[in-house]
């Protein structure tokens, strides 16, 4: 970490917009170059997303081939690049936690980029793979899918960058509470409407057989109960910090 001047917690709304300009260009430059460096396995990158597809995929356009790997190669670069872009914005939030939570920046950049990989995996072993399956159900002898393959890799880009970003749903909770937006209390008061829409998006992705809903279900469920878990520890911690302040 750069040697700034956390202390000053004065610093003019100009000179914050203008740390945040150079961070935004610093995660911009990172992108660019890890980009590059991924185009050179873009093709590598395409063959393992699109092995999941049984069926063969094409081309709508002759500059489509060039277009999708540029593409991939920059969600890849960004991806890569994760761990650096956290740091950098968690850099910049610095000033205005207290020394002892600036400790946990890195501590808290590597969990954020854990939890968006283990989503992300989570999606193309698990989610994708049924939702192909579920898609492709619907052929028929006379109707059957002709799958171009840009569509196919946004779908399946899309969804490991959703569920990446559905597995940070304990640290975002453990912010949330952290700055007084939501309590575990909230978190365990609609936990049941919760459990219904999880149940519901496993049953829309999912063959209609029980264990395979709950294959589905069950980790995303177990996410929720992380984040209240946590919640509840942090709410409970701060409630104890206001008593002993009051008294």
């Amino acid at each position: 970490m750069n040697k700034k001047n956390y202390d000053d917690k004065k610093m003019p709304f100009v000179d914050h917009l203008e740390e945040l300009r150079w961070v935004l260009i610093k995660c911009i430059i990172a992108v660019v170059v890890l980009s590059i460096g991924c185009y050179f396995f873009s093709e590598h990158i395409q063959n393992f997303l699109t092995r999941l597809y049984p069926y063969k995929l094409g081309y709508l356009g002759v500059s489509d081939a060039f277009i999708i790997r540029l593409k991939l190669s920059i969600v890849t670069g960004a991806i890569v690049g994760l761990p650096f872009i956290v740091y950098q914005f968690w850099t910049f939030i610095a000033p205005g936690l207290l020394e002892r939570e600036r400790k946990y920046i890195p501590i808290i950049v590597i969990f954020t980029t854990v939890c968006f990989l283990v989503g992300a995996a989570f999606a193309y072993f698990v989610i994708i793979p049924f939702g192909l399956r579920f898609l492709s159900s619907f052929q028929t002898e006379n109707v059957v899918q002709t799958v171009v393959i840009n569509k196919y890799l946004s779908f399946v880009v899309w969804l490991m960058i959703v569920f990446g970003l559905v597995f940070e749903l304990p640290l975002l909770s453990a912010f949330l509470t952290k700055i007084g937006i939501i309590n575990y209390r909230t978190l365990k008061r609609v936990r049941k409407y919760s459990i219904i829409v999880i149940f519901v998006a496993a049953a829309m992705l999912t063959p209609p057989d029980p264990q395979t809903q709950l294959f589905l279900a069950g980790p995303l469920i177990l996410l929720y109960e992380i984040s209240i878990f946590i919640s509840r520890m942090i709410g409970r911690k701060k409630e104890k910090k206001e008593k002993e302040e009051e008294e």
